[in-house]
């Protein structure tokens, strides 16, 4: 009988963990062409906004030099008191009229509820665009073969489901 408690103690507790720490992904491809624009290479912010318009979480950063983040303000401030790990999804930044092709991951239970993904955009001694380019986190917004339209530095976003 002791056993059979511990055991069913343990089965609830395993259940529960699991549940919560291992929520099921999605991932896409996420194409993101440049405008040709002149200078420096671009820094761009990948962002995950929940329903209220607040950061949620950083889904890509493509700028490799930790000290120009604070140059892309409105995200910096959410990364400063967040203190998330961007270790694994950071890369080079994009020069004007290049591409880049990054993989984002997001928990699946947030499409189709009222989140965004955000592309903010910054280039040294240039403007910076907090909203470049922001797409309605929905599988229709995604699978749009069109993509979504910078208003900044960048020219177009399309998406890839990875299956």
């Amino acid at each position: 009988m002791k056993y059979t408690i511990k055991f069913f103690v343990l089965a609830l507790f395993a259940l529960f963990f699991s549940q919560n720490t291992f929520a099921q992904t999605t991932k896409y491809k996420c194409m993101i062409q440049m405008q040709n624009y002149s200078g420096k290479e671009a820094y761009v912010i990948i962002s995950l906004i929940n329903p209220k318009g607040q950061y949620e979480k950083t889904l890509g950063v493509l700028g490799p030099d930790e000290e120009w983040y604070n140059t892309l303000k409105e995200w910096d401030k959410f990364r400063v008191k967040k203190k998330e790990k961007l270790n694994a999804i950071t890369g080079a930044s994009i020069a004007g009229g290049a591409r880049s092709t990054r993989v984002i991951e997001f928990e699946t239970a947030k499409l189709n509820k009222g989140y965004h993904l955000r592309f903010e955009s910054a280039v040294e001694t240039q403007k910076y665009h907090v909203k470049d380019a922001e797409v309605a986190l929905t599988a229709e917004a995604l699978d749009n073969k069109e993509g979504a339209k910078g208003t900044g530095y960048i020219r177009q976003i399309r998406f890839i489901k990875v299956q």
